[in-house]
């Protein structure tokens, strides 16, 4: 079974892969681009005595090809993946423009949820990343309106974008499985989305501030009822003089019929699988400072995030992580060096594999994550 580190990857693609793609993006007369990334990963666990006698460990991340372009108003957007655990689609759609400031997706397309990039700086994203709203991917359709610094998002998601009982995805999504003894059998289902950005400029300052609201059903294989979620959102993004400040709120609850237990839910992302609380909030608060250099650029943050469960199990206690780290620019590399400490949270710490369940100790754990990705 993969254990928590699967997070780091193993490249997979073969050199004649590789020429085989730039000869197609060479050849192509209908403006088909293609191009991608490799990424190598070292991680030191301060938790793990095997990690500390190591120092560490360094593998191959993953590799990720992607094909894009436009032909009139229709245009084709997908990146897939190689990695270790299994090789997946983290997006592919097709869309068309309809006018100038109306956009529409078909296919696997990023859900419009919380902030419209990412509610983190770091290699390891933020806490809503793991409970599927932080760059979650479904598919369905979406229409995107942007006039006059407003955006407006609405989109339908039948599905997620793999099985429910596969964890081998780049997103986050709800998980059929058995996990420490308990079995669930939730998918999700018939989700809608509705996002509402608002940007304004002023003596140097550039604020996105937004809300997001989602809903949708929650399937039980095994029973054929359906169950019901729903998760609100509160953000604000603004920019500064090379300073950046990311905030944000957000409610979730999953309700899923004939559960074994109402207090807890299964997710599962990057080929794993995890228990979370059911109903909670979460919040984030993000700074970063990006400074120019001769090579690129450096940018510094902290990003910090807190998980409270609202379930009835008082035993369940917040889940925590922050990140200080550096993003380096320098020509086609970009490299993440993270110091992340977890506490009660799955992937950050190495007795809670979960979040917002009860606590096992009462420490913060330790790693460093150090990332290079090489884009082509």
């Amino acid at each position: 079974m993969m254990k928590k580190n699967k997070i780091t990857m193993l490249l997979l693609a073969s050199p004649l892969l590789l020429s085989g793609a730039q000869a197609f993006a060479a050849d192509s007369e209908d403006g088909i681009n293609v191009h991608g990334a490799v990424r190598v990963n070292y991680g030191y666990k301060f938790y793990s005595d095997s990690s500390e006698d190591k120092f560490g460990d360094m593998t191959f991340d993953m590799m990720s090809l992607k094909f894009d372009g436009k032909k009139g108003n229709w245009g084709l957007k997908s990146d897939y993946r190689f990695t270790s655990y299994g090789n997946y689609m983290k997006f592919g759609y097709a869309y068309y423009d309809y006018t100038p400031e109306v956009q529409v997706q078909f296919g696997i397309n990023k859900v419009p949820f919380a902030n419209p990039g990412y509610i983190s700086n770091s290699y390891w994203f933020g806490l809503p990343y793991y409970l599927g709203f932080e760059d979650d991917h479904d598919m369905g359709v979406k229409a995107t309106y942007k006039k006059d610094g407003w955006q407006t998002d609405f989109a339908f998601y039948k599905n997620a974008e793999y099985s429910a009982s596969e964890n081998a995805t780049y997103s986050a999504n709800l998980y059929t499985g058995t996990i420490n003894g308990t079995e669930y059998n939730n998918e999700e289902t018939n989700q809608l989305n509705l996002r509402q950005l608002y940007t304004f400029n002023g003596d140097g300052v550039t604020t996105t501030a937004g809300a997001s609201v989602e809903v949708g059903q929650i399937y039980n294989s095994k029973t054929g009822n359906n169950g019901s979620r729903y998760a609100v959102a509160a953000h604000l993004d603004t920019s500064f003089d090379g300073w950046n400040i990311q905030a944000q709120a957000l409610h979730y609850h999953y309700d899923a019929a004939d559960a074994a237990d109402d207090n807890k839910i299964a997710i599962a992302v990057v080929g794993w699988q995890y228990e979370a609380a059911s109903k909670g909030q979460v919040y984030n608060l993000n700074i970063a400072k990006t400074i120019p250099t001769d090579f690129g650029n450096i940018k510094f943050y902290n990003d910090f995030g807190m998980m409270t469960p609202d379930v009835d199990d008082n035993t369940y206690e917040n889940s925590y992580q922050n990140v200080i780290g550096a993003a380096i620019t320098a020509g086609p590399t970009y490299t993440h060096i993270d110091f992340i400490m977890g506490k009660n949270m799955t992937f950050s710490t190495g007795s809670n594999d979960h979040i917002g369940l009860p606590e096992v100790g009462d420490d913060w754990d330790k790693r460093i994550n150090i990332s290079t990705a090489y884009y082509f």
